[in-house]
């Protein structure tokens, strides 16, 4: 059974920093994909970063030189650091995995596993 927990979000101030947490499990390394997504408030969902089987790393345009994802395939997290945070970051960041087919080429808003999510807020 595929279990994720974010932890990590806070209130910052635009130009601040923080580093968001996944803890997995129940998840094969290197058979799934694995995502972070956010919802800003009011708004839909979008797709801020996923990391494929094999480690690759794709962004949305609008976090390109701010953020960075990365995994600890031995502690079982999967990382969001997020640099010259903005207000616009402001929403819930939730965790997905996914190991269906193809999930390379797939949003992580359509993976099956979802953490509970985590709030972040950076005021101007």
């Amino acid at each position: 059974q595929v279990q994720l927990v974010e932890s990590g979000g806070g209130s910052v101030e635009a130009g601040g920093s923080l580093r968001l947490s996944c803890r997995y499990s129940g998840v094969t390394n290197g058979n799934y994909c694995m995502a972070w997504v956010r919802r800003p408030p009011g708004k839909e969902y979008e797709r801020v970063a996923r990391m494929h089987r094999r480690g690759y790393a794709v962004y949305m345009d609008s976090v390109k030189g701010r953020f960075t994802i990365s995994k600890d395939n031995t502690e079982n997290f999967l990382y969001l650091q997020m640099d010259n945070l903005k207000p616009e970051d402001t929403a819930t960041y939730y965790c997905t995995a996914d190991d269906k087919h193809y999930c390379d080429i797939y949003s992580g808003i359509s993976y099956k596993h979802w953490g509970q999510g985590t709030q972040v807020t950076v005021s101007s």
